[in-house]
């Protein structure tokens, strides 16, 4: 028996599967194939938004490639000539695989054979029939792409038409302590950022809420604004998601957290799009 899939339902274990879940995606505005890596809830940053149960700080396991091969083509062979969608109950249209995203419970370029894994997803993906109508993403903080075995991986996602989701929430150290809990400076994210466009095609996206009834700051708004220029001059990086909390957090931050009102991400939008960048707005 399926459930209902909603945009507000993102569970990894949904269908059953240890690497494969589906997802109703606000963003990419259909099914999302999401690969998960990080089977063990572990990520290096611990974002105060996570719906993550359980997370703690660390790198995804080892992965199985062989129960990873099964499970993707066992589940694409469902949603493609199987009775998913009714299961599942999935609208008209939203009844077309959109993407397929390997994002999951944590932070999935931690995965020590992450290009091997890009890889092979690739490759089954495009033996389906999915690639490349469909788009590949991986969607990722960015905090590791000055590793060369990630770049490796972002070669290979090249290959195959792919493009990085690039978190970057915060452009101010005090933000990115507050909301991602991570150490990692904004000039050494924007430099990851520049190499990842680079390697491929690269859109920023960012979360955008209320915490503790600050609303949304003059001072992260106007150092965000900055960073944007540096970007818009060293980089090829033109497309920006801006998207507020829609599922509860499962982080001890929870309460503090609010959606910010449509007008206010419209009005900042706006201000964004007058450094020539195309913006897209999701609440």
């Amino acid at each position: 028996m399926g459930s209902k899939l909603s945009v507000n339902n993102h569970r990894a274990d949904i269908i059953g599967l240890t690497y494969i879940y589906p997802v109703l995606s606000r963003r990419a505005g259909g099914l999302s194939i999401g690969i998960n890596f990080n089977t063990n809830n572990t990520c290096n940053w611990r974002c105060v938004y996570c719906q993550v149960p359980n997370l703690s700080i660390g790198a995804a396991p080892d992965i199985d490639f062989e129960l990873l091969a099964k499970e993707l083509r066992l589940f694409l062979d469902d949603v493609l000539h199987g009775d998913f969608y009714d299961r599942f109950e999935v609208d008209a249209d939203k009844r077309v695989i959109k993407d397929i995203a390997i994002a999951g419970n944590g932070e999935p370029t931690t995965l020590k054979e992450f290009a091997r894994a890009v890889g092979l997803i690739g490759q089954i993906a495009t033996e389906a029939g999915v690639f490349p109508s469909s788009d590949y993403v991986l969607i990722s903080n960015g905090s590791l792409i000055h590793l060369p075995r990630v770049q490796e991986g972002l070669r290979v996602l090249n290959e195959y038409h792919g493009q990085v989701w690039f978190k970057f929430d915060s452009a101010t150290e005090e933000g990115r302590r507050l909301v991602n809990n991570s150490t990692q400076s904004c000039q050494a994210a924007v430099e990851n950022l520049l190499v990842a466009s680079q390697l491929c095609p690269t859109k920023l996206q960012t979360c955008l809420f209320d915490f503790a009834g600050r609303g949304l700051p003059d001072t992260e708004k106007q150092a965000y604004l900055e960073v944007l220029k540096q970007v818009w001059e060293h980089s090829n990086v033109r497309r920006i998601m801006l998207y507020t909390i829609a599922r509860p957090s499962a982080q001890p931050e929870a309460g503090q957290l609010a959606k910010l009102p449509a007008d206010i991400l419209e009005a900042f939008a706006g201000e964004i799009r007058e450094l020539g960048f195309e913006v897209t707005v999701s609440v």
